[in-house]
């Protein structure tokens, strides 16, 4: 086997000659305008750095709240003339060189695709890479499906003629395709160890972090009041945490013994990033545990501690302003404004009684409940009257409605807080997690609605005003 593969590489390089030297180069920018607001920049922008063109390329994300009606490649040159004149070329009558521009409408059900001459690819390919991304959209995955769309244009922008679907193909019929299959392994296997490698780094800051902290997080433990409600259900998980450190410390042990070629392999790949998973939580738990004893005992530091606390709840309540924006529900909108205003004030005020002994830091964790508890279900309602707005039949209206449901309940990124361990089994509906619930909603509805056009054929003109524009890109409605 081997040597028929050697002979296999002989041959793909007599063909190739020196072609095989074009190989991966990260991005060289990466911008990102997301408009609609409907991305996370926190994934998004990672994963993107991370992804390989076959030359140094610009990317660039728009995203916009537009209509199904819009000709979206003449929105995206309009802005584009507007905000970035760089991402055309000098006459401006083409995209500029070296980019690469993924635009999305979420609401107007529109994914684009455009390239400067030196990047573009035929209108195939365009379309291709276009409908990589619809099952992640029609998801309302809109984080997801760009990332699809930049993986799945780096993956064809510039691609070498021996890597194009005809050439190998051709290779598959001569028999050639047990060496692409040899080159996949290669890459998987340099995949594994560079994902195991920054496992392991990720897992180590944590370990030697919690290693450190062990007597102080001892002494905590031992001091939080366990008559305290919340008290008791932190120590529930105190209790496993040694359990989970010997855990972290046999796994540390192993993957540190690991050579580079085995942590090519995925099940090692995999431990790996177990060790980083534990080593991770044990941080965030010990930190849990050093805010419950000061927070409870109103010992010195209670302050910073409380803040902590708090601050999930005050992020959403500066986000409602965003979130009263959306149109067609005056009434549920004032009534998540008042209840700002007062839970600003009350915020102040709990503060302020905690340092003065006027309340118990459990009454206060109380208060805090119940008003993320209020807020959420002011956002539930909100997003039903903004949905019932939206919908133009009461079937729309109840589809939304499940559709959003569905959203609120799915897990989502919690914090490691008090108010989160005492009550885990509790959804608190934040600013953000109503966005992705309307955006659901509406999606749902919106597919219902373009089931029919979802296999619409693509657009490449610019409209009216592009005038004697001509640069490489399309659209397509998903």
């Amino acid at each position: 086997m081997r040597r028929t593969l050697a002979a296999l590489l002989l041959a793909v390089t007599a063909l190739t000659g020196t072609a095989t030297a074009a190989f991966a180069d990260k991005p060289v920018d990466i911008i990102v305008e997301d408009t609609a607001g409907v991305l996370d920049k926190n994934t998004l922008i990672p994963a993107v750095k991370d992804i390989d063109f076959y030359e140094p390329t610009t990317v660039a994300v728009y995203t916009r709240a537009g209509a199904y009606e819009d000709n979206f490649n003449e929105e995206v040159l309009t802005y584009a003339r507007a905000e970035h004149p760089e991402w055309l070329s000098a006459d401006g009558q083409k995209w500029a060189d070296g980019l690469y521009l993924f635009a999305l409408d979420p609401v107007g059900r529109q994914v684009g695709t455009y390239m400067g001459e030196d990047r573009k690819v035929d209108l195939a390919d365009r379309t291709a890479i276009q409908e990589s991304t619809y099952d992640f959209l029609r998801d309302a995955q809109w984080t997801d499906g760009t990332i699809k769309g930049i993986e799945s244009g780096a993956e064809i922008i510039n691609r070498p003629w021996y890597k194009s679907p005809a050439f190998l193909g051709t290779m598959a019929f001569l028999g050639l395709g047990c060496a692409a299959g040899f080159i996949t392994r290669l890459v998987v296997r340099a995949r594994n160890l560079r994902l195991a490698r920054e496992a392991i780094r990720k897992g180590d800051a944590s370990y030697s972090s919690v290693t450190a902290d062990l007597d102080v997080t001892e002494l905590n433990a031992n001091t939080i009041p366990s008559g305290s409600a919340y008290g008791a259900r932190v120590l529930e998980k105190y209790r496993v945490f040694g359990d989970s450190y010997s855990q972290a410390t046999t796994l540390s042990n192993t993957v540190h013994a690991f050579t580079d070629k085995e942590m090519k392999k995925g099940r090692n790949r995999k431990k790996a990033e177990e060790y980083e998973r534990i080593a991770v939580q044990l941080d965030g738990d010990d930190d849990l545990i050093a805010d419950t004893n000061s927070l409870l005992n109103l010992a010195p530091g209670w302050e910073s501690a409380w803040d902590r606390q708090v601050a999930p709840f005050r992020k959403d309540l500066e986000e409602v302003d965003n979130v009263v924006s959306f149109p067609g529900a005056p009434g549920t909108a004032n009534a998540l404004a008042a209840f700002r205003d007062a839970a600003s004030r009350n915020l102040s005020d709990w503060a302020e009684n905690l340092g003065r002994r006027a309340i118990t830091p459990e009454s206060a964790l109380d208060r805090l409940r119940d008003a993320r508890q209020q807020l959420s279900e002011l956002l539930r309602q909100h997003a039903y009257a903004v949905s019932d707005a939206y919908a133009k039949t009461q079937e729309e209206a109840r589809m939304m409605r499940r559709a959003m449901d569905d959203s609120f309940m799915r897990p989502s990124r919690r914090s490691n807080g008090i108010l989160d361990t005492a009550y885990p089994g509790t959804v608190f509906i934040s600013a953000g997690s109503f966005n992705h619930g309307y955006s659901a909603g509406r999606s749902s509805v919106s597919s219902a609605r373009q089931a029919a056009a979802a296999a619409s054929r693509p657009s490449t003109g610019y409209g009216s005003s592009g005038g004697s524009f001509s640069g490489s890109g399309s659209s397509s409605r998903f």
